[in-house]
């Protein structure tokens, strides 16, 4: 991006995916994200915002990260001023200018950093490809290590609460958070028309429904991500709880004053949403934005996968992904399509009969010699 100064609006959130919500294209996003995963990335591109200060390393070399790259090659301005007490010194809705790398109230200068550009990103995201087997074998370490300590997902489960929504011999469609999860959810419509699964949305998820014109059946999360008009819109809300019960989320939905119930389970909210359908019988899991690999649970700040892993093992081949669905799936055309195209045919037979008075000579003459033939 290309600017000699910018004005703007601050807008300040440690989480980014709770600050993409009330961003624009004349704010000034500051935010604390070290790494910056490409989920996050396209939020901020999706927000319209020109200009993000993080106090935090946008790329710390750990692992291919794509994010930053996206983002400046969406036209974002990028500063990392790692340190800077922004957090402190700057009041959400107060007017800034942006000069360079330094950000200013007032000519006083509150922060300079350092500005990504498209090329130097494309030179560490290649050091860091070269780099990516360290990383694998700390995240296959760490998996390994978490196994054994969760085993029991295997053995024993989870204890699912009671929901009036009934599971039994039906499709789950999970939705996670994902920036996909749009674009599959268009893939996946006449599936959802035809088969009617119930709709799970895993914390931002539930919004992704509502966008795409659906109304989620259940929610499941810690909470973190999810607007409130999709835990207002009539869906059983789940919290994701610690092993131990501790539930931060639950606070957020009491102050809603919505019921929810609690699901204590390890690992990621995503495999709690898939464990819950599976433990209540559902026939058919289909999981929409849930993709993962290396970069994507290194991005996330996972050591391991091990919670993934092992609930992808107990599930088994009941659980497909939404691309999968809709390269197998075809709607059936049923019988009211077939029926309205027979009668649509029958009604211009009747029609071109109706004006023309040589096909009527030609009808008559046919059902005479039909009578003729059958001795009528």
């Amino acid at each position: 991006m290309s600017f000699v100064e910018f004005s703007g609006v601050a807008r300040l959130d440690r989480r980014t995916k709770r600050l993409v919500k009330r961003l624009g294209p004349d704010d000034i996003a500051i935010i604390d994200h070290r790494d910056i995963d490409r989920a996050s990335a396209e939020e901020l591109l999706e927000s319209r915002v020109r200009v993000v200060f993080n106090i935090s390393p946008s790329v710390t070399g750990r692992f291919p990260n794509v994010g930053p790259l996206a983002l400046v090659r969406g036209g974002v301005r990028l500063i990392d001023c790692p340190g800077a007490e922004l957090f402190e010194d700057v009041k959400e809705g107060e007017s800034l200018v942006v000069r360079g790398a330094g950000l200013f109230r007032n000519g006083t200068r509150l922060a300079a950093g350092h500005v990504h550009t498209e090329d130097g990103l494309e030179r560490a995201l290649a050091e860091q490809r070269a780099r990516v087997t360290d990383a694998l074998e700390s995240f296959a370490e760490n998996t390994l290590h978490h196994v054994r300590d969760e085993s029991k997902l295997l053995s024993e489960g989870v204890q699912v609460p009671q929901l009036k929504t009934s599971f039994r011999d039906r499709h789950a469609l999970v939705v996670a958070r994902a920036p996909e999860a749009k674009r599959d959810l268009r893939i996946v419509r006449s599936y959802i028309r035809e088969f009617k699964p119930i709709l799970i949305g895993v914390d931002g998820g539930a919004d992704r429904l509502l966008e795409a014109g659906y109304s989620p059946d259940v929610v499941v999360g810690d909470m973190d991500s999810v607007s409130d008009e999709a835990l207002r819109s009539g869906a059983e809300i789940v919290v994701h709880a610690y092993p131990g019960g501790r539930a931060p989320g639950r606070e957020r939905v009491d102050r809603l004053g919505l019921p929810s119930a609690l699901l204590p389970a390890p690992g990621m909210s995503e495999d709690v949403a898939i464990l819950l359908a599976y433990e209540k019988g559902a026939e058919l899991i289909v999981a929409v934005g849930t993709r993962f690999n290396l970069t994507e649970f290194l991005e996330r700040d996972r050591a391991g996968m091990s919670s993934t892993f092992l609930t992808r093992l107990k599930v088994g081949d009941i659980l497909v992904d939404a691309r999968g669905v809709s390269r197998l799936f075809r709607a059936r055309a049923g019988v009211g399509p077939l029926l309205a195209f027979a009668g649509a045919g029958l009604a211009a037979i009747v029609a071109a009969v109706a004006v023309s008075s040589d096909l009527q000579r030609f009808l008559s003459l046919v059902v005479e010699r039909a009578q003729s033939v059958l001795g009528l």
